[in-house]
């Protein structure tokens, strides 16, 4: 089941727009077998990529990874037919829940409050190596880095096949921005972009986002702003917060006609540089033309080099990738110049140079101190203050 590619767009990855949300006729069908179908109980970010390859950010993908593309992707950061991917997207289960699972047949798939959301038509079960897995996609066998963590956690056999989410349901924090990709190809073509950036974040947009988003904003006709929603590790920023912040910059310091807000239901990896590309990939699905990826992208503690999330870009060619990354140093405030910048356009010494670590101003904020002006829109830090003065357990 696929939407056809619009001319006037970018193409989706691998040429069309995947859609496997069922029809209501699949759906009612789906339902009335569903107390008969044997049971798989999916995590956070199983639900997250089922409802990604629903809606197509995941296209080429149809479903759960088979053991071809699975290796391919792992070592090659390719699918089996060569396209370019380069995150494993898999459903992992133990041995005891894979083993009565019959090859061919369906399986009911339930979120972890028991509601039962999708079906999966099992086409292979397969063992993996997970030392190999993260050693290649995280490039670290470190339990302390959060995605290796969820990986050694993980079942040791997974599941393959094609799914169907069995309803599109509302957002149930933020139902105004949730834009799918067809949607967000529409809106594109209705205000006559050609060119859109992608930006993605799971963090509280400070002035170095701003800055970066803006001088991409020069040279594009419009700004896809694309907060991640999904699963993160326990000491990010919740999401409701964030995208309170995004509201407050948009409505004073960005031109209304040019950003569009969405959320992204997309699980994080921390996969730094693989996951830099899977991003690109994503808001490609979109109908972004570009992608900004900036210093350490998706990355987490020290397992990634500065800039090893741009660098991996050119390993590949630049139609095999179909978006353009836009790469930009680490921004800051210069103190000299009055103004935000870069190493490339500032002659500041370090001293002049204004910048903090998320890990600081996180803690700032539960101290209850705001983050300086030079770094944080004070609307904006304002919000974040206020919000982070709650204990996490209650936001």
């Amino acid at each position: 089941m696929t939407l056809s590619k619009n001319p006037d767009s970018i193409a989706p990855h691998g040429g069309q727009l995947v859609n496997r949300i069922a029809t209501p006729e699949q759906r009612e069908f789906f339902l009335s077998k569903g107390d008969y179908l044997p049971r798989v109980e999916l995590d956070q970010r199983a639900v997250s990529d089922l409802e990604m390859i629903a809606i197509g950010g995941f296209s080429p993908l149809t479903g759960f990874m088979n053991q071809q593309d699975y290796d391919r992707v792992v070592t090659e950061m390719r699918l089996a037919n060569g396209t370019v991917w380069s995150i494993p997207v898999t459903l992992s289960v133990t041995e005891e829940v894979a083993a009565p699972l019959q090859i061919g047949g369906l399986v009911r798939l339930d979120d972890p409050t028991g509601r039962y959301v999708g079906v999966l038509e099992l086409k292979e079960k397969y063992t993996y190596d997970k030392e190999r897995e993260a050693i290649n996609v995280y490039r670290t066998n470190d339990i302390k880095h959060p995605g290796v963590k969820v990986l050694y956690d993980q079942g040791s056999v997974n599941l393959a096949g094609e799914v169907w989410l069995l309803q599109r349901d509302s957002h149930p924090l933020f139902p105004a921005y949730q834009i799918d990709p067809a949607e967000s190809r529409k809106m594109f073509q209705a205000k006559g972009w050609k060119t859109i950036v992608g930006f993605q974040t799971r963090n509280p947009i400070h002035r170095a986002h701003e800055y970066i988003q803006k001088c991409a904003m020069e040279t594009v006709d419009g700004l896809f702003l694309h907060p991640l929603v999904g699963a993160t590790k326990e000491d990010d920023i919740p999401a409701d917060v964030r995208m309170r912040c995004y509201e407050i910059l948009l409505e004073n310091y960005y031109p209304a006609d040019r950003v569009i807000l969405a959320i992204n239901p997309a699980a994080m990896r921390y996969a730094g540089p693989r996951e830099a590309i899977f991003h690109a990939l994503v808001r490609k699905n979109y109908g972004c033309t570009h992608f900004i990826v900036g210093r350490d992208h998706a990355g987490v503690g020290d397992y990634y080099g500065t800039y090893d999330a741009q660098y991996i870009f050119d390993e590949f060619a630049p139609e095999e990738l179909g978006i353009i990354p836009m790469k930009f140093e680490h921004a800051f405030y210069c103190t000299r110049t009055k103004q935000m910048a870069t190493t490339k356009t500032s002659a500041s010494t370090p001293a002049e140079r204004v910048h903090l670590s998320g890990t600081k101003v996180r803690e700032m904020l539960r101290r209850g101190e705001l983050p300086p002006p030079e770094f944080s829109r004070p609307e904006v830090a304002a919000e974040l203050a206020r919000a982070m003065r709650v204990p996490m357990s209650v936001v």
